[in-house]
């Protein structure tokens, strides 16, 4: 087998918050499917990597479910539904995509779906696909006429119609009546001869009914006896008639809000004997999960394990899995977010919680890599700035990366990110506020125990000046510093009778932690933010673009903008946080900015689709913040670009800068030196064969010495390119395509941010150059951030 000259090692993400949107392969070793926007991903849980991801839909996956194998062995069968209309069977063999069938049909969302394989089939021609949808029809698929199977549906009349095959069509024989509102989940599960299906609801209740078949002896029934109520129905099955009955086996009640899904343990072989346990786990909107037997003694149904959610402002589960031997279960959260849990091997009764993947619920918009190039920050549509970092084991040479901060939970949707030193970063969000944060000293600690770093030589001399860590005051949108002398001591269970906590309230949330793995969920929401050290006030409408210089002394930021005055790019000192001078000269929205690598230049582009470049002067004093004059630019003449530029960035050498457009183009404009003002294009035009949202070039050359490009499209492709300034005019064959993401590996909507991973410092940058492998990180509209690496050899 070939080795992959571009892989993508690292992927962070989160299920869709929709429920049903997240499926727990049966048999030994089985994969966590989930739909993350329009994608569905493969993850295995127990190496903690994302294996692959399925990319057919057009619009959100709303519901996943692997098909069952009956002989027990891992599912290799998997079926989607999204809001794009369609179902898709996805085949997998060696955990890769081998086949995928569109099955057409409904005119609306698809937001169900369940598949089985027929008793007795030994391969994939007999499997039978049932989907539902929001045109209020349920639409049935096989590929092989089969035996009787029987349907349930949920529906919100609050009754649970029950359909049997007679005649290649689905006739309803009965409803099930007893719960007070919407149906949320439903499941079959077979226990000796009989059928039990579980039904769960939002009147907060789970019901759980036997179906069996009625007994055709002629026994006198005595009238005094109490007996359950029964439904029956007839079925004609090849000229004979079977009666069967129903009958409700018990009421669960156990949850406070919202019951969203039920789910029954699959069964599994141990030993070489199929094991089918007599389990359900419930999940509901008041934050937890329950694990439900029935009693060995008494047969009653009980409540033998309760997990979930402590604080942050979340609302609930929306689903709930086991894995193939129910000994790790996991939640699906209101906000995305996936809560493990693992049984104790010595103490069944207990289970604690583990290391899952996790990712942004919405649109990721901004992303950026530490100046050491160890971690990376991202902000998104969903509110939230998370901190990704590799998470290094003793005695393990396997890593991987993991969210270890959420430094940022806002009120508004955030828009970009830079950052001024190892440690503190500027975000602006969708107001006309830029926030400045710093990192307390617990996540330093906890950055040193997961990433495996010294603590000594990252915090210096700064130990005794930094805060414990944040937190928010209630209606509150900044994070306030917590010192030592501000943490609360934790109650002991023996003072707890003794306070009234009823009726206090404690503002501080946080918690000082010392973490060995990547934290929680519950961890993450609480403990993990960032102080705000600094608000900086001077735009008049919300922010777009932010960047940072080289030097980490200057700051520019622009906001959206429909006028000239309001387009200006507003510099900022670093160390004084003081605004400086404001650049004026696009008339719409500055899109994307960059300085030079020797800090010379100010690179901006916009909606007005021109580019500007402004120039330092260095005539003046180096104790005064510096003055930018215009130097170059483009209008309505020189411009080639014909649509909004998207991004733009500068060559390694600060020789030349490329810009990207929606019109498809990406041009290299140079040489920029301090005395030539007539800049224009130096390389021919590049097509990228789709909409330019993204354009990064790689801080080391190829081996062939040409400048490596990254371009990101709207479409979620990544097409790397190596260019050459071409000595004869007009430029020829400057452009070479190098590599670009295959379909598992893009992202399924337009990428939003590409940034190489730095090589600052001459150690670094000759291990660069030595290097076999480039990384560079990617993130857009499909929620999703992704680390690549490249072989420098193949570029």
């Amino acid at each position: 087998m070939v080795a992959p000259v571009l892989e993508t090692s690292h992927v962070f993400c989160c299920p869709n918050r929709v429920r049903g949107a997240l499926n727990w392969s049966p048999g030994h070793g089985g994969l966590l499917a989930f739909g993350t926007s329009c994608s569905v991903v493969l993850y295995d849980p127990q190496k903690r990597v994302v294996v692959t991801n399925l990319n057919g839909h057009t619009a959100r996956v709303n519901c996943i479910q692997w098909i069952c194998k009956q002989d027990g062995s891992p599912s290799t069968d998997l079926v989607s539904g999204g809001s794009d209309n369609h179902v898709i069977h996805w085949e997998i063999e060696n955990n890769q995509l081998l086949k995928a069938v569109h099955l057409l049909g409904h005119e609306g969302p698809v937001y169900s779906v369940c598949a089985v394989y027929q008793r007795g089939a030994a391969h994939a021609a007999s499997q039978l696909i049932v989907s539902a949808a929001s045109d209020s029809t349920v639409r049935v698929w096989s590929k092989k006429d089969s035996e009787v199977p029987i349907l349930a549906c949920g529906d919100d009349d609050c009754k649970i119609h029950l359909f049997v095959q007679q005649d290649d069509q689905f006739q309803k024989v009965l409803f099930l009546s007893g719960h007070e509102d919407w149906i949320r989940g439903v499941e079959w599960a077979m226990f000796g001869g009989d059928l039990f299906l579980a039904s769960c609801s939002q009147d907060c209740l789970i019901r759980i009914w036997k179906l069996y078949i009625k007994s055709t002896s002629l026994e006198v029934q005595d009238d005094d006896n109490i007996r359950l109520k029964e439904d029956t129905f007839t079925i004609e099955n090849e000229s004979a008639k079977i009666e069967f009955a129903v009958t409700l086996e018990t009421l669960l009640a156990g949850h406070e809000n919202w019951v969203n899904a039920v789910h029954w343990q699959p069964s599994f072989y141990r030993d070489g004997v199929l094991q089918q346990p007599m389990k359900l786990l419930s999940a509901s909107m008041d934050k937890t999960m329950i694990l439900w037997a029935p009693d060995e003694e008494s047969g009653v149904w009980l409540e033998q394990v309760r997990v979930g959610e402590v604080g942050g402002n979340t609302l609930g589960f929306y689903d709930c899995q086991f894995n193939e031997d129910g000994s790790m279960i996991i939640a699906h959260a209101f906000h995305g977010a996936l809560h493990l849990w693992k049984q104790n091997s010595e103490n069944p009764k207990e289970w604690m919680p583990e290391v899952v993947i996790s990712g942004h619920f919405d649109d990721v918009r901004d992303l950026v890599w530490d100046p050491e190039g160890e971690f990376i920050i991202t902000v998104g549509a969903d509110q939230t700035t998370r901190l990704f970092a590799p998470w290094k084991r003793r005695g393990q040479s396997q890593v991987t990366w993991h969210e270890i901060a959420r430094p940022q939970i806002h009120g508004y949707d955030l828009k970009c990110i830079a950052m001024i030193n190892r440690f503190q970063f500027v975000s602006g969000a969708d107001e006309k506020v830029l926030r400045v944060f710093s990192a307390p000293r617990n996540f330093v600690e906890n950055f040193c125990a997961i990433t495996g770093h010294s603590l000594s030589h990252i915090l210096g001399n700064q130990d005794s000046d930094l805060p414990e860590g944040a937190t928010v005051p209630a209606l509150g949108l900044s994070n306030k510093a917590v010192f030592q002398g501000d943490l609360v001591p934790q109650p002991s269970n023996e003072e707890e009778p003794l306070r009234s906590a009823g009726f206090e309230y404690h503002p501080m949330a946080f918690q000082r932690f010392i973490l060995t793995e990547p934290p929680t969920e519950d961890h993450l929401l609480q403990n993990t933010l960032w102080p705000e050290v600094q608000k900086l006030y001077g735009h008049g409408y919300e922010i777009h673009c932010l960047t940072c210089n080289n030097s980490k002394t200057l700051l520019a930021s622009a906001c959206k903008a429909a006028k000239k005055e309001h387009a200006a790019i507003i510099l900022w000192n670093t160390k004084s946080w003081k605004q400086g001078q404001s650049l004026v000269f696009h008339s719409l929205t500055v899109t994307q900015m960059a300085f030079s690598p020797n800090d010379n230049f100010l690179l901006a582009v916009s909606r007005d689709r021109t580019w500007s470049l402004w120039k330092r002067n260095d005539t003046v004093s180096h104790e005064l913040d510096p003055v930018f004059n215009l130097h170059a630019f483009t209008n309505t003449v020189t411009a080639v670009h014909s649509r909004i530029i998207w991004s733009c960035a500068w060559s390694p050498d600060g020789k030349y800068f490329f810009t990207g457009s929606r019109d498809r183009k990406v041009v290299a404009w140079g040489e920029c030196d301090l005395f030539n003002s007539s800049i224009g294009p130096c390389s021919s035009v590049l097509d990228a064969g789709g909409s330019v949202t993204a354009v990064s070039v790689c801080p080391v050359l190829s081996l062939s010495q040409r400048y490596v490009i990254a371009v990101g499209l709207e479409c979620g492709r990544i097409c790397l390119y190596s260019w050459e300034k071409a000595n004869q005019v007009p430029e020829i064959n400057d452009w070479i395509y190098c590599i670009e993401t295959s379909e598992s590996q893009s992202h399924t909507l337009a990428i939003r941010k590409l940034c190489w991973k730095n090589c600052n410092g001459k150690t670094e940058q000759s291990e660069a150059e030595n290097t076999q492998w480039l990384e560079f990180a990617s993130c857009g509209e499909d929620h999703t951030v992704k680390i690549h690496r490249v072989n420098r050899c193949a570029l």
